[in-house]
């Protein structure tokens, strides 16, 4: 075999890069030159060897050049200074890397709702490079909805996409028709797509989809780090501009910056509204009032008065509609507030006038306080949830484990053992909203927790577990601290002692009972307790909704005349016939009781059956009324 009919042949062709074509001729030579069968098969399985080399050095070529595209992209971010230079340059390699006619990137528009074209490389068509994209039209449109590649080497018959004729339109002018979308992606956001496009039916590689994603994320990036860059630079503007009135205003800011840092300490070591009002007035001088969102005293500093209500109605709402701390006389008031949630309002009577730092020192002090109050509040809330739970628990039936309900009472601080009285308020505390009733049982939560008990909103009833064994005098201690609270009258009624877990459940419904009974008398603002209602409680307890007007006509029918003729003549026939019966009808007794002469006894009672009817002592009619004297009492323990 000669040496240029040889394999050897082959390695030059490799050595300088010989098209692929070339790689016949030692194959013809040989042929031609009448070699045995046998060194023209070795020299035909050293040419395919030999395209095999070729073809992996073309595809390390081509990965170095894809790699080189790559490593220059990320150099030109490393060096960005305009976001839309490093774009088309992205978009041009992309074209250049691929080998594509065309090259072009989309960018979602939030406010519209759609797609638009913001880079174009090779493009010839005005039309196509003002393309606008529905979101799920067309390849692109899909690629942005859905977030993934999608590829099609002929667009116009692919009827997997959406067609619309403004694209298909745009998309014939360019002459496009093999067309790969990538998305451009932050994080889990899709912003955009990247395309490459040819004017002729081709497939796109798997390498080349691989290629044109990560060309991809370098725009994403260099898209998010030109936003960054902008609002850096726009940041140190405000710097420079805020830095420029530090230095004309060097003495209030820091002023400024001394309130902040110790309210800023405040904050960090549990401080409470009345450190901040102190903070305030320590640093600007003058007089502070802390008032709440219904315009209660939280703290007072130095001798300021409270402001007139409607003056200071009217100067919160501006403050709160400014966001800044207004003016009004003497006075300085700053709204504080959450959101747009009312907390209240800090009120300060400077010594001196303010300047803007001073201004943002009483702003900065009322956020201060929100954020105080906030927090209170939402730790309150949590312990309440918590100990709602449990009394939710304990009045529940069928009751759950009763150790586990213990544990988690020690966990409170709540003895389950020891003796409480069960408090049920109804809804004419709730007022008709929502916020309304949610100060109730914050309020409830908060009275019952600071006597160790415990507070939870159930079956359209606030429920207060306390501990004491007198039930009537928490009723009416509660109904009278709640009716202050709320502005309007507040009934509540009481049950027990109870003593463990398995009790509390029925003094419960009875506290419930008591208070229906409380309303069917008309006793509504008071406080009172099953015990204090006897028997007649229970039976009211049950008539439900009805029961005021049963019990007034049944009044009206019974003892109505006796009561009407004391209220016109100023008598006592209701008291008589009360120490009548309460001693069992011996009319020398009941004398001795009303300090009065038999015959004025007698005289009375017979008063009374002229009022009543000479049938008003027998046995039926006689318990009528011993009863509805009872009721009459019960509507009026005051008489």
């Amino acid at each position: 075999m000669s040496l240029m009919s040889s394999p050897i042949e082959f390695l030059e062709l490799l050595a300088r890069e010989a098209a692929a074509v070339e790689f016949e001729g030692p194959l013809v030579a040989a042929r031609s030159a009448g070699l045995p069968a046998n060194q023209i098969a070795e020299l035909e399985q050293a040419k395919v060897l030999a395209l095999r080399v070729r073809a992996l050095l073309e595809r390390r070529r081509r990965r170095e050049i894809e790699l080189s595209g790559l490593y220059d992209t990320a150099s030109d971010l490393a060096g960005l200074r305009d976001s839309d230079d490093v774009l088309r340059a992205i978009v041009h390699r992309a074209r250049n890397l691929l080998g594509a006619d065309v090259a072009y990137m989309t960018l979602n528009d939030d406010d519209r709702g759609d797609t638009y074209m913001r880079v174009t490389d090779g493009s010839v068509s005005a039309r196509f490079q003002r393309l606008r994209l529905p979101i799920g039209a067309g390849l692109g449109g899909l690629v942005a909805q859905s977030g993934t590649p999608y590829v099609t080497a002929n667009y116009s018959e692919d009827d997997r996409f959406h067609h619309t004729g403004e694209i298909d339109a745009g998309v014939r002018e360019e002459g496009l028709v093999a067309i790969l979308g990538v998305p451009l992606r932050l994080g889990s956001t899709s912003i955009g797509v990247l395309y490459a496009a040819n004017r002729s039916a081709r497939p796109f590689a798997r390498e080349e989809v691989a290629l044109l994603v990560s060309l991809a994320a370098h725009a994403a990036v260099a898209i998010d780090t030109a936003r960054l860059l902008a609002e850096t630079r726009a940041a140190l503007e405000e710097l420079s501009t805020a830095n420029t009135t530090i230095r004309a205003h060097s003495t209030s800011v820091e002023r400024a910056a001394a309130a902040h840092d110790r309210m800023t300490a405040l904050v960090l070591r549990g401080g409470g509204v009345e450190d901040v009002a102190a903070a305030v007035t320590d640093v600007l001088g003058g007089a502070l009032l802390a008032l709440d969102a219904e315009g209660r005293l939280l703290a007072r500093v130095g001798e300021i008065d409270e402001p007139d209500r409607s003056d200071m109605v009217e100067a919160v709402a501006a403050s709160r509609t400014e966001g800044r701390s207004v003016r009004r006389g003497r006075l300085w008031y700053a709204a504080v507030v959450a959101g747009a949630e009312n907390l209240g309002a800090l009120v300060l009577r400077p010594e001196d006038e303010l300047v803007d730092a001073d201004q943002r020192i009483l702003e900065r002090a009322a956020l201060v306080t929100a954020l105080l109050l906030l927090f209170r509040r939402t730790v309150a809330e949590a312990e309440g949830r918590v100990r709602g739970e449990l009394l939710d628990d304990l009045i529940a039936r069928p009751l759950s484990d009763a150790e586990a309900l213990h544990s988690r009472g020690r966990r409170l601080g709540v003895d389950l053992d020891a003796a409480h009285v069960l408090v049920a308020v109804g809804d004419d505390a709730f007022a008709s909203t929502g916020s309304a009733r949610q100060r109730v049982v914050s309020w409830a939560t908060t009275y019952a927790s600071t006597r160790g008990g415990l507070a939870a909103a159930r079956d359209g009833r606030v429920v207060l577990m306390l501990p004491g064994q007198d039930a009537g005098a928490a009723a009416r201690a509660v109904a009278r601290d709640l009716s202050r609270v709320t502005g309007r009258p507040v009934t509540a009624g009481a049950s027990g002692p109870a003593r463990g877990p398995a009790s509390l459940a029925a003094t419960f419904r009875e506290a419930d009972r008591c208070l229906t009974a409380l309303g069917a008398l008309g006793r509504i603002g008071q406080g009172a307790s099953t015990a204090e209602l006897g028997f007649v409680g229970l039976l009211l307890g049950a008539v439900g909704d009805r029961g005021d007007r049963d019990v007034s006509r049944f009044l009206t029918d019974t003892v109505g005349p006796v009561v009407d003729y004391d209220a016109r003549r100023g008598t006592a026939l209701v008291k008589t016939l009360e120490a009548y019966f309460g001693v069992g009808g011996s009319l020398a007794r009941a004398a001795e009781q009303l300090h009065v002469h038999v015959n004025t006894v007698t005289q009375r009672l017979e008063r009374v059956g002229q009022l009543l009817g000479p049938d008003w002592q027998k046995p039926e009619r006689a318990l009528e009324v011993q009863l509805a004297l009872r009721l009459h009492r019960l509507r009026d323990p005051g008489r």
